[in-house]
C-alpha cells in the first residue's frame, strides 16, 4: 500500500520513495576524557547545519555526587556564561524499589541567568565503578542571527545514592549572535573518563 501527498508518491510498499529528501547525520567530532577539567568544541559549530547534537557516553565524574552541565559562546570569547533561560524536570526510582517518582526540579532551571546548564540534574552522580551519566544535547540553528538558540537534552544517570535518574532540560540561549563554541564540565571536579561525540543533522 503506498502513500501519495499531492500527486507526489511517500511511501510505496513501506519503503521511502527515492525522490523524498532524507536527512542525514554528520560526525564532526569526538572527544575523550582523561581526568579533564573542561571538554570544548570550539570548531565545527556554524551555519552548516541547523541543528547539532552532542551525544554524551559513559562520563563518569573523579570525584562522587557531582552534575554535567555545559555553557557556550559567541566568537573566540571564553567566558562561557551566555543568558539563559531554561526548565527542568525528572523522573527517579532507587534500587531498594522504596521511592520514586517524577516532579520539577526547582532550582535547576534558569530564569536569564548565566550559570552552567545542567545535562544531569535532580540528584548527582556517583563515581562508584559501574556508575555513569548518558544523553544527548541538541542545540537548534546556533549560527541564526534573528532568533535565541533553543536547546533541548536528556540524560540518563546513576545517582550517588543509587537512584535511577531520568533527566530532562530544555530552554533557550537568550542571545541572537551566531554561538560557535560549547564547554562541558562537572560543577565540581573533573571528568574522569566517558566520551561527547558531535553531530550536525542535514
Amino acid at each position: 500500500m503506498g502513500l501519495i501527498s499531492n500527486g507526489t508518491t511517500i511511501f510505496d510498499a513501506g519503503a521511502i520513495d527515492s525522490g523524498i529528501a532524507k536527512g542525514a547525520m554528520t560526525f564532526i567530532s569526538k572527544a575523550t576524557a582523561s581526568s579533564s577539567a573542561t571538554i570544548d568544541f570550539t570548531s565545527g559549530i556554524d551555519s552548516t547545519y541547523k541543528e547539532y547534537v552532542f551525544i554524551f557516553n559513559s562520563i563518569h565524574p573523579a570525584t562522587d555526587n557531582q552534575q554535567f552541565a555545559f555553557q557556550v559562546d559567541v566568537g573566540t570569547a571564553t567566558s562561557y556564561a551566555q543568558t539563559v533561560t531554561s526548565s527542568s524536570y525528572r523522573a527517579y526510582h532507587i534500587e531498594g524499589d522504596n521511592d520514586d517518582g517524577v516532579s520539577y526540579v526547582t532550582g535547576e532551571d534558569q530564569g536569564d541567568g548565566n550559570a552552567f546548564i545542567r545535562l544531569t540534574g535532580g540528584g548527582t552522580v556517583g563515581n562508584d565503578a559501574d556508575q555513569s551519566a548518558n544523553g544527548f544535547l541538541h542545540l537548534f540553528d546556533p549560527s541564526n542571527a534573528t532568533f535565541v538558540k533553543h536547546f533541548i537534552c536528556r540524560s540518563s544517570a546513576s545517582h550517588a545514592s543509587d537512584y535511577a535518574i531520568d533527566f530532562y532540560q530544555a530552554g533557550y540561549i537568550n542571545t541572537t549572535t551566531a554561538l560557535t563554541r560549547v564547554r562541558f564540565k562537572m560543577l565540581s571536579g573533573n571528568i574522569d573518563t566517558g566520551t561527547i561525540t558531535l553531530y550536525g543533522i542535514a
